[in-house]
């Protein structure tokens, strides 16, 4: 195990690990009670919940249009193509905005950018409800994508802000959870309410959920960023986030030793920490709970927005951003084809019961947040105590396997049975709930990963995952179902679907080995002092 300190000025003596249980405390936290870090379980719960719901509420309006094509279609006078072309716009302009959120998250704070971007949110409901010509929608669509990108952004930096290394991944998993919830509940609403009472009651009801999330989050959601630079002890990790050390001129690095079961580091100056071992009784400050606190960035605003670019060179960012988006696609390709492929002979589903097939998805990402980030937390850990107490962000990704799984069983069922007419309980059943577990589980574990390795550009990380996500999201809106007119189901499907396990196989089973030493060559990066 190994210290790391954050200040070349640092220097440290008989520095007093904190631990909770078993585990020591990564990141460590400071000795303020209003460090997020020490915040009491109720007000991390809060916090966490708050971040759900806005997370849910950023997921359901981009991709809750498939029941309702055929409406579009008639009202709008427009083709198929012309129609899907809403959601492929609002992917697009999703993926670029978070250029914009983050680095505003990181100035202005986690807070004021969650309030700002959920008054945009329920304004392009508005605009939908409201509007009664193409343009008009595909305007309102555009404005949705700008107010609901931090949907893909914001949950990883908040849960990055307030929680450690050996909890992490439960926290992710919570945040997959309502991330594709809200992608999956929105499809089912808007057919049910399409159906009995217009497409616009389901704009309205969007815009009703975006007011109450805004007031939830006005009491209940406090702002998370806080500055850990300085010559506190921060960061306690076996290399996890930076790989092999090569701070040695900027920081003091040392091995630790037992005494009484805690971990002592020894070295010329003195620093001790009597704080209490389990920080678990602070709370927010009035500031914290104030709509915004004025601009706080440690770097320029142009350095903040290319900070993404720096971050793509590095492999493991590189395998987590391209994993994150063949994973998520598994899905994309299903809400763009499931209209027409169960609106269609033999299964003639009306928009309300195509809808309906969604709620497979969401019990599927409600199996996946019961196992996914238990099981990669379990799995670390044990892998934790077979290498002595030695903890790598490697440990998690044998955690993919059954997700793995999960893929190729739930590919051939979509697949296979579109193409041959299976009937539809097989196909939604098995098939959707496979993709359901396996797009929330995939994606979780490879943000985890990633972000264990480069914690404090988290945020970054997912504007680079959420560019190719939502750029060859864009793509396929363009050319999926011309594909599958052409050649039916199979290839398509499949093709996508092997793209993401041949990600998953042949990107995971090397990091495994090998990511330790590429973690290495960023050690001295600056994306290690973002904030």
């Amino acid at each position: 195990m190994q210290l790391h300190a954050d200040n070349s000025s640092a220097s440290f003596a008989d520095v007093h690990l904190k631990h909770a249980g078993k585990h020591t405390l990564v990141p460590q936290p400071t000795n303020d009670p209003n460090d997020p870090l020490n915040w009491s379980r109720t007000w991390k719960w809060l916090t966490m919940s708050s971040m759900a719901l806005c997370t849910f509420n950023y997921g359901v309006g981009p991709l809750s249009l498939a029941p309702q094509v055929p409406y579009y279609m008639k009202d709008f006078d427009s083709s198929l193509p012309a129609v899907i072309n809403f959601v492929g716009v609002s992917i697009l302009i999703l993926g670029f905005t978070n250029f914009i959120w983050v680095p505003l998250s990181r100035g202005l704070g986690r807070r004021p950018v969650a309030i700002i971007t959920t008054l945009i949110t329920m304004a392009s409901c508005i605009w939908r409800a409201r509007a009664t010509s193409y343009n008009s929608f595909l305007g309102a669509s555009i404005l949705c994508g700008i107010g609901a990108s931090p949907g893909e952004t914001l949950g990883p930096i908040i849960i990055a802000d307030i929680s450690f290394l050996h909890e992490r991944g439960r926290w992710m998993g919570l945040y997959q959870w309502s991330f594709w919830s809200g992608l999956m509940i929105g499809p089912i609403l808007a057919g049910v309410t399409s159906q009995d009472y217009g497409w616009q009651s389901f704009w309205w009801v969007c815009a009703a959920t975006s007011a109450f999330t805004i007031v939830w989050i006005i009491f209940f959601l406090p702002e998370t960023k806080w500055d850990r630079r300085g010559p506190s002890v921060t960061s306690v990790d076996t290399q996890a986030q930076t790989g092999e050390s090569s701070l040695k001129e900027d920081a003091m690095v040392t091995k630790t030793e037992q005494v009484d079961g805690v971990e002592h580091a020894r070295s010329p100056a003195s620093y001790t920490d009597d704080s209490p071992e389990e920080p678990t009784s602070g709370k927010p400050s009035k500031t914290q709970m104030l709509p915004i606190v004025g601009w706080k960035a440690h770097e320029p605003v142009l350095e903040a927005i290319i900070l993404p670019l720096k971050l793509a060179r590095f492999p493991i960012v590189l395998w987590g951003a391209i994993q994150f988006t063949l994973s998520a696609s598994c899905y994309l390709m299903i809400n763009l084809i499931q209209s027409q492929a169960l609106g269609a002979p033999p299964y003639n589903f009306s928009p309300a019961n195509v809808g309906y097939t969604n709620l497979a998805f969401f019990v599927g990402v409600c199996i996946s947040l019961i196992t996914a980030g238990t099981l990669s937390d379990w799995v670390s850990q044990r892998a934790t105590v077979r290498n002595n107490g030695v903890r790598e962000p490697e440990m998690r990704l044998p955690a993919l396997l059954p997700f793995a799984v999960c893929t190729i069983i739930g590919s051939v069922v979509l697949s296979v049975g579109f193409q041959n007419g299976w009937p539809w309980e097989v196909i939604v059943i098995v098939g959707f709930t496979l993709i359901g577990i396996q797009v929330a589980a995939v994606s979780g574990i490879a943000i985890t990963y990633v972000v264990d390795c480069y914690k404090p550009a988290a945020g970054e990380f997912l504007v680079c995952a959420t560019v190719f996500k939502n750029v060859w999201g864009y793509g396929m809106s363009k050319f999926l179902n011309d594909w599958i007119v052409q050649i039916g189901y199979i290839g398509p499907l499949m093709t996508i679907a092997a793209l993401s396990l041949g990600c998953m196989l042949l990107g995971a089973v090397p990091l495994y080995f090998y990511g330790k030493k590429l973690r290495g060559w960023s050690a001295g990066s600056s994306v290690h002092s973002a904030s």
